[in-house]
């Protein structure tokens, strides 16, 4: 029995569950495996504290070099590859490392066997146990992009008999579809914050959209929940459990402890829980409506993220980051662009974009993203030769029982080699549309923004897309401040695409052990490609030690600490308001933000221009 817990965005307490869970069971006998698919940021090792036994290195190939005597420079590679991995700059290729997804189409477009692979190491794979329970995590290696999936894919051969907990990424993307598919049940964790419920109903299209009917925990419960459980009977879906909003609850997860062990008077509410997923598990699930609010719609102009041009001047851009999600990254984002005089605001967070409940945007201009190509097979022409089938390295062409080949959609990542390898012209493509564009006006100047769509790849090139947008709006509206961006969670393909070339970054974080943990990844990923990053740590008094040890390890890696907030109430009732915190209330929280603020304009200032090639790696930027 596999039972996945998912979240629309992070925060919402997602491992929290997951992990009490999986304690629980364990304590009712019978096998249990734990199984973290968050690969970017994992934490479920930090609460049930695991004994690592094994570590193996998982490897994907990759273009390690290009052969300068036969490359002609013909620029196929370039041209097959769907990511902005590869350029062609004055004859010479350049390779970009950490936007490769490893999906061959340069390799099998070359006439000449130009491009060489190698194995290259994606992340690691642990195994080990604590107590009863198996214990299995991914770890995905500092900026190697979109890989996820991949690591997953490998994480979930280690499932056991019983009870299986997948612990998902955050979001709706390709990672979040690859843990939940396959479930037996998909737990959705949600808070009654309107980000939460805005993102909670893109992870019940996802669900649905890939024959998943989920059920609903709600988290932080007690707070104003009618707009919450009004969506939840319009979209009939069940609420299986509660846990309340507590403070003490809070500190208990600050310090990495399992609150059924901690607090016993709590351990009702997951025993409830436990019963209620165990019993929708057992038996087979259908969705029960159809998806009641889409994503998008297409129309509107049809837009491509350009490849990167390596010698080009960044605008002055400050990315607001964190290693997870929850910390307060998107409130700060907001009040950053109200502060920022004479700005343009960018939400690069696309999977999960949020930035547009506070500032209301007006759409003055939409349309459609174009981020690859989708793919089909005719039956008629096919030949059932397998060449397509050989060269998917993402499992996503398989044969039927006439021999024939077919795609499954959900797996293929559009990468185009099957139909360049295939003779028998039976594979069709189109351009896909994988998600939609804004450019509006809010109160506070220009936004750009956009939404990916279900289960769809390429969500780094519409983060590209984005900040050139908004680029594109600071030289049309004259506007000479900075452009603010809200970026992504985690250390993958959208937060590189986020950071890379960025002037500024400024990591927001809490005082748990999930927070200091993903901390110290992100500030990796910062470091990696040159950004000069400072740290916020938001809630700073929830437990002050852990606030101290989040101060030595940004020391350590050379960030600045911009500032400590308090926990702050008002941040969850300015969303409600649709208002930054410093147009809420004047508070302790909002004064040390403003002081945050001229800190950064003075980096700002004193940070030199970036381009492209200069955020790229010594050593690991390659060319011809």
């Amino acid at each position: 029995m596999k039972i996945a817990i998912s979240s629309g965005k992070g925060g919402t307490g997602k491992t929290f569950i997951a992990t009490n869970l999986a304690a629980l069971a364990a304590q009712r006998g019978g096998p249990v495996t734990y199984l973290d698919c968050d690969v970017e940021a994992p934490n479920g090792h930090l609460f049930l504290k695991p004994t690592i036994e094994k570590s193996e290195p998982m490897t994907v190939r990759t273009p390690v070099r290009f052969d300068a005597d036969a490359c002609t420079a013909c620029g196929k590679c370039v041209a097959a590859c769907h990511y902005n991995a590869l350029a062609l700059i004055k004859e010479k290729v350049l390779f970009f490392p950490e936007l490769c997804h490893a999906c061959g189409a340069c390799v099998v477009a070359c006439p000449n066997d130009a491009v060489i692979e190698g194995d290259t190491e994606i992340g690691q794979l642990k195994h080990g146990s604590s107590g009863e329970i198996g214990f299995h995590y991914g770890l995905l290696k500092t900026a190697v992009g979109g890989m996820s999936p991949r690591l997953i894919r490998a994480l979930k051969k280690h499932a056991g008999q019983g009870v299986n907990i997948l612990d998902s990424p955050p979001g709706t993307a390709c990672s979040a579809v690859e843990t939940v598919k396959g479930a037996d049940l998909c737990l959705l964790v949600t808070d009654p914050t309107p980000f939460s419920l805005h993102d909670l109903k893109l992870s019940v299209n996802m669900c649905r959209e890939i024959g998943q009917e989920p059920a609903i925990v709600l988290n932080r419960a007690g707070l104003d929940e009618r707009a919450l459980r009004a969506y939840c009977d319009k979209a009939q879906l069940e609420v299986v459990g509660e846990i309340p909003d507590a403070r003490e609850i809070a500190e208990v997860y600050s310090v990495g402890d399992l609150l059924v062990e901690r607090l016993p008077k709590y351990r009702g509410h997951f025993e409830r829980i436990l019963d209620a997923a165990l019993k929708r598990a057992a038996k087979p699930r259908r969705v029960k409506i159809e998806l009641i609010e889409p994503l998008f719609r297409s129309g509107g102009i049809t837009a491509r993220a350009k490849p990167p041009n390596p010698g080009a001047q960044r605008p002055s851009e400050i990315v607001v980051i964190s290693g997870k999600g929850g910390t307060g990254k998107t409130s700060i984002a907001a009040c950053f662009a109200q502060l920022a005089e004479e700005g343009v605001i960018a939400d690069c967070d696309v999977d999960a974009a949020d930035l547009h409940l506070v500032l209301k945007p007006e759409v003055i201009d939409a349309g459609d993203f174009v981020g690859g190509i989708a793919v089909e097979i005719d039956p008629e022409k096919c030949t059932g030769c397998g060449k397509c089938v050989e060269v998917c390295r993402f499992n996503a062409i398989a044969r039927i029982d006439d021999g024939k080949c077919v795609i499954d959609s959900s797996a293929c990542e559009g990468c185009g080699a099957c139909k360049i390898v295939c003779t028998d012209q039976a594979i069709a493509s189109e351009d896909a549309v994988n998600g939609k564009w804004f450019a509006s006006r809010t109160r506070f100047g220009p936004m750009a923004h956009a939404m990916l769509g279900i289960a769809e790849e390429n969500s780094g090139r519409l983060v590209t897309l984005v900040r050139n947008m908004a680029a594109d709006l600071a030289a049309e509206s004259g506007r000479s401040g900075l452009i603010v961006m809200d970026g992504s969670p985690g250390t993958g393909c959208p937060v590189i695409a986020s950071i890379t070339a960025a002037r500024y970054a400024v990591v927001v974080t809490e005082p748990t052990v999930s927070g200091l943990h993903d901390l110290e990844r992100i500030l990796d990923l910062t470091r990696h490609f040159r950004v000069e990053t400072g740290v916020i740590v938001n809630k700073a008094d929830l437990n002050p030690d852990m606030t101290t040890k989040t101060r030595v390890a940004a020391k350590l890696q050379r960030a600045e600490v911009l500032g400590e907030l308090p926990y702050e109430k008002g941040f969850t009732e300015a969303q409600i308001e649709c208002k930054t915190l410093l147009e809420y209330a004047e508070c302790d929280a909002a004064k040390h933000i403003r002081s945050i603020w001229e800190s950064i304009r003075g980096h700002i200032a004193a940070a030199p221009e970036r381009t492209f090639s200069q955020a790229a790696s010594v050593g690991e930027r390659q060319d011809q």
